[in-house]
């Protein structure tokens, strides 16, 4: 294996981009979520739902805040390991990551920090807009990076001159059903996540018998309530994509002849990355099958969570919810794994192959960039696991958001003044 430089920077990329998808599935389950609440609390003027607001904000900003972390050593990744892909499809495959860059990763975090700072600042409808704006930006990037991706796996929309692709078509970069069907099931996927989440943290404070806000009472019903709305589609979508792993691009041919591509994949078969592929596919059918079993648990667990509140006894039966957010990060990585890995050996199916895209690295290189990169990843990983604890344990009085001392309980949660 270490003597492998090419396995070694396909398991790098897998286990980096692994860890920073579970950031970007928090991202944007959790978002909504804040938008919606902190909109109902805006018209109603509701202060226990806008405390409601400044508890989900607290482990959203540190998730956001270790996602771009990670998402910009993952683009440094790219340019380091994987030269041959940006040096052919650089002017395709790179531009719509340019535009996430640029266009909503910018945005998001500019508004970001108006709602962060701006509780105090603003009028309630303004700091409303702010969260609105990068609720909007947040799915903005997530289209651009899908559509990327995509890119990989359904290649459309350019040509190529001199060994170099050039984008001729966006609108079928954009329209491409590997980047919309994706983007569908990224959606779901991660609105599952964040429910699951919100109920875990519910079901814990539930238990300790500490919800004087209601705020985990309304956490655990929109929990029950999303996951059960949202099993299905995100079944669909992920079910739909299964018909275009076993088609050709459109461009098949362009680079390499019908004969040179079955003699390629022929190779393939049966080799390292061949079992890599195998073992993804397990992992996602495993993960899959749990995740077919979280809407009836979930909808036994709101009845429960009905019943705890109506009794205000028996609490100890809530105890499963506070592991259920496990399955849907284990299906998401599941997937892509899958998703990754069904492509071998091509990095861009039926133009580029794997072992042309990376970079010439000696073994000794490639150990080291492993090394360093899933070092990074794993500290990353645990600091953000134990904040994201930490602060979820806190409750509403304790988190980064938490409303400053001494404010009048009088007073509504968010400013009222015009602006």
């Amino acid at each position: 294996m270490f003597d492998d430089p090419l396995l070694l920077a396909r398991l790098q990329f897998a286990l980096t981009a692994a860890t920073h998808y579970m950031f970007v599935a928090l991202t944007l389950g959790l978002a909504p979520y804040i938008l919606v609440t902190q909109a109902v609390a805006a018209v109603r003027r509701d202060r226990a739902r806008m405390t409601a607001v400044r508890f989900w904000g607290g482990p959203y900003l540190v998730n956001y805040g270790m996602g771009v972390l990670s998402g910009l050593v993952m683009e440094l990744q790219l340019g380091l390991n994987w030269s041959g892909l940006q040096e052919v499809f650089g002017y395709s495959f790179a531009a719509p990551l340019a535009l996430e860059t640029m266009t909503a990763f910018f945005v998001e975090s500019t508004f970001l920090g108006l709602w962060i700072f701006g509780w105090d600042r603003m009028g309630r409808w303004a700091h409303l807009a702010c969260f609105a704006v990068v609720t909007a930006t947040a799915y903005l990037s997530a289209w651009w990076v899908l559509v990327s991706n995509g890119f990989l796996r359904h290649p459309v929309g350019f040509e190529m001159v001199d060994g170099t692709a050039h984008l001729t078509d966006p609108v079928a970069l954009m329209t491409n059903p590997a980047a919309t069907l994706a983007f569908g099931h990224v959606v779901t996927g991660s609105l599952l996540v964040g429910a699951l989440v919100v109920a875990a943290v519910s079901a814990h404070h539930l238990m300790r018998r500490g919800d004087s806000h209601r705020i985990f009472r309304r956490g655990m019903r929109y929990a029950a309530i999303t996951v059960t709305v949202l099993a299905l589609p995100v079944a669909a979508f992920g079910g739909t994509q299964f018909e275009i792993f076993g088609e050709s691009p459109p461009t098949s041919g362009l680079t390499y002849t019908a004969g040179e591509i079955q003699a390629i994949e022929a190779a393939h078969e049966g080799g390292a990355a061949s079992a890599i592929g195998t073992a993804g596919g397990l992992t996602m059918f495993i993960a899959w099958s749990l995740m077919s079993l979280i809407g009836p648990a979930m909808l036994l667990g709101w009845l429960v969570s009905r019943f705890v509140e109506v009794s205000r006894r028996w609490t100890r039966v809530l105890v499963p919810l506070l592991f259920t957010p496990l399955l849907p990060y284990a299906a998401s990585v599941g997937g892509w794994v899958f998703r990754e890995t069904n492509r071998q050996p091509w990095v861009v199916v039926h133009h580029l192959t794997t072992a042309d895209a990376v970079t010439p690295l000696s073994p000794g290189r490639a150990v080291l960039s492993f090394s360093l990169f899933t070092a990074a990843f794993a500290i990353l990983a645990a600091v953000t696991a134990w904040l994201l604890v930490r602060y979820a344990r806190r409750g509403p009085e304790g988190g980064p958001l938490a409303e400053r001392p001494g404010a009048d309980p009088e007073e509504p949660a968010a400013p009222v003044h015009s602006f």
